[in-house]
């Protein structure tokens, strides 16, 4: 409450005593402050009080309000997840907070438990207490060896040199220039900051003045996104316990646990973003059953077991925990996909290009000749990208099948290799827009209830898809397939 206190009063102390003094402004908001941290702290000493919660052989209970009493429990044998979050105050005090979940979408909060604070040896019994299963848990076999339970795989410092390679650097540089006119607005600076700013521009050539700009940005994001990545990924451990449960820790400021029962798992996806796919980096996301979602508060999503690292590793670490020999996002030679699906990337990529042109063209006929420079600039620009991406989209189409999995690979900007096992595989999809039919086309997407929920092959031949589908699940789609 401290902290709400100064977070608020400070930039409303800076606005007050502008217009009067400095103790005019002290005499108001100290003490306001004040009140709020002691009803604050008395509030939520009351409501620590009346909060209980209970471990049955069955059920996991808790009894919390003040005005209006709230019970909840949930069945145990539908708890998936108990994840625990060390936040740096808790953290002082040996506290954490806990999150009991059984994975279901319900409405805010109905489908988990969340127990804030408890001491850290309260979690990890609890974690432990409801999520081993015993036998059914998942545990390795003997013929998996002691070698495939322990840690998985550990944080390398090394791994922070792919943080840059991401949008999020740039947004970071921006966000930089916000703070300080917000900053400098407090403490009515803002127009001075302007300026400055203009008087820089006069006083030097404006190449000059953007670049300088640029570069700063790029520093700033540069920075910021190696600071967010070790902030998230700190410590970072991934082991297989011999319950069968995988186990996710990391956070450097913030220190987080996440566990997920490996009955749950149905695949991994193995994502490569641009940035980190022309540096050789990737990550590994489950795709699971149960998983809890994600807030939009939060940085990453709980399904990640691997943050950027070298495709190598990212590899290495899907087979490890699909326990096979060899990653099927990497064992398997994709099928290559008609030429027809080539000319669609590439007509998409031109026309969404053609778009800023065009309305640089009419502005430049409406209003000002800079603008048709500007147009014809950014189409020398922009088309070669577009056909570059094109191309890039239709080399990283494939579907494939091995072992168990069924492969799937899409996308430039994202790149996502999906290996789902084709026991979870619910349902077929199979969707034609008007242009697909023409060009002898189809999508089919494998509907299953973990992870996004669906995975897409997209622009496979029309008979070679309906085929594919049957191989891949046999009867599935048979009793709906003509065949010639």
């Amino acid at each position: 409450m401290a902290g709400v206190a100064v977070a608020a009063g400070f930039p409303t102390g800076v606005a007050v005593s502008g217009g009067t003094s400095v103790w005019t402004a002290l005499a108001w908001i100290v003490p306001a402050a004040l009140l709020l941290i002691a009803g604050g702290a008395l509030v939520d000493d009351i409501r620590w009080r009346r909060t209980r919660y209970r471990i049955t052989p069955d059920r996991v209970h808790l009894h919390t309000g003040i005005l209006v009493r709230n019970r909840r429990s949930l069945a145990r044998h539908r708890i998936r997840s108990v994840d625990i979050v060390g936040k740096p105050l808790l953290r002082i005090f040996g506290l954490v907070q806990v999150k009991i979940g059984t994975g279901e979408r319900a409405g805010a909060g109905e489908g988990s438990i969340d127990l804030h604070p408890v001491t850290r040896a309260e979690a990890e019994w609890l974690r432990r207490e409801l999520l081993d299963r015993g036998p059914e848990g998942g545990a390795a076999t003997a013929e998996d060896g002691q070698a495939r339970n322990g840690s998985l795989a550990e944080f390398d410092i090394g791994w922070m040199r792919f943080a840059p390679m991401s949008f999020l650097t740039p947004a970071l540089g921006l966000a930089a220039f916000g703070a300080v006119m917000q900053v400098a607005e407090w403490f009515g600076l803002q127009g001075g900051v302007i300026d400055w700013t203009t008087a820089l521009i006069r006083q030097l050539a404006l190449a000059i003045v953007i670049g300088g700009l640029v570069l700063t940005a790029i520093v700033v994001g540069v920075v910021g996104s190696i600071a967010l990545f070790l902030e998230m990924w700190w410590g970072f451990r991934l082991e297989r316990e011999p319950s069968g449960t995988l186990r996710v820790r990391r956070g450097l400021l913030t220190t987080r646990s996440i566990s997920l029962e490996e009955r749950r798992l149905r695949g991994v996806d193995v994502v490569e973003p641009l940035g980190h796919r022309l540096v050789g980096a990737a990550r590994v996301d489950a795709i699971a059953t149960g998983l809890v979602q994600q807030k939009e508060s939060e940085k990453t999503d709980h399904k990640t077991l691997l943050p950027p690292a070298p495709r190598a590793e990212a590899d290495r670490v899907a087979a490890l925990v699909l326990r096979e020999q060899r990653a099927p996002t990497a064992a398997v030679g994709l099928r290559v996909h008609p030429i027809a699906a080539k000319w669609r990337r590439l007509r998409w990529a031109v026309l969404t290009a053609l778009v800023p042109v065009l309305v640089l063209f009419v502005l430049g006929l409406l209003f000002t000749p800079v603008l048709l420079h500007l147009a014809w600039i950014s189409a020398l620009v922009l088309f070669p990208i577009a056909v570059l991406l094109g191309r890039d989209a239709y080399r990283n189409l494939g579907h494939g099948l091995t072992g168990d999995y069924l492969v799937t690979r899409s996308g430039t900007i994202r790149r996502s290799t999906a290996a789902l096992q084709r026991r979870g595989i619910v349902g077929w999809t199979a969707s034609q827009t008007i242009f697909q039919r023409r060009a002898g086309l189809i999508t089919l997407t494998a509907t299953t209830a973990a992870g996004g929920g669906a995975y897409s092959a997209r622009d496979i031949g029309q008979s070679e898809g309906l085929a594919f589908a049957e191989e891949a699940v046999p009867d599935l789609f048979g009793p709906f397939l003509e065949r010639g």
